[in-house]
């Protein structure tokens, strides 16, 4: 087995990993209580039509959750997903 540096080894980002520890359902999702109540109903509404939700911009700095929140409504909608 070849030898690698720990520096390597910790610079480099983990995509697995991160996604396991991130939420993936809304009732995991800490924080930002009205924000998350409209995107459930929105996400509700939209799967008891059967169609897409239309739009959403989740804007705001980082570590809101922005890249979470987007996570778990793709979950949510029933899309499949592959994180990068």
């Amino acid at each position: 087995m070849a030898e690698r540096r720990l520096s390597e080894v910790l610079t480099k980002p983990d995509a697995a990993l991160e996604m396991t520890l991130r939420p993936s359902l809304f009732s995991e999702f800490t924080g930002q209580a009205k924000v998350k109540e409209r995107l459930e109903i929105t996400v509700a509404a939209a799967r008891q039509r059967g169609e897409p939700i239309d739009h959403l911009l989740l804007s705001g700095p980082p570590g809101l959750g922005k890249t979470t929140l987007a996570h778990i409504i793709a979950k949510a909608m029933g899309a499949n997903i592959k994180s990068t």
